[in-house]
């Protein structure tokens, strides 16, 4: 499983274990699985997409700006904002 938080300045909105998660970068969308290789990249505004499990249904989180760091501990998205 990949390990990820999405972080807001204001609080964490989510830390959990995860299949894979969809993020909008700034180049394009990327896939992120566990053991993706370490990444640093701007976000555009747009949709996260977390998978829980291979076969299941993403949620969706809109976020807006930011940036998303790959490395050991997993991914983490950095987002200005974050709706809902």
């Amino acid at each position: 499983m990949l390990h990820f938080e999405l972080v807001t300045p204001a609080r964490l909105v989510r830390s959990e274990d995860v299949y894979m998660v969809v993020v909008p970068g700034s180049e394009g969308e990327f896939g992120v699985l566990e053991g993706h290789a370490p990444l640093m990249s701007t976000i555009k505004d747009g949709v996260l997409k977390v998978y829980r499990t291979e076969s299941g249904a993403p949620d969706e989180i809109v976020v807006a700006g930011g940036f998303a760091e790959v490395g050991a501990n997993g991914l983490t998205v950095l987002a200005e904002h974050v709706e809902g």
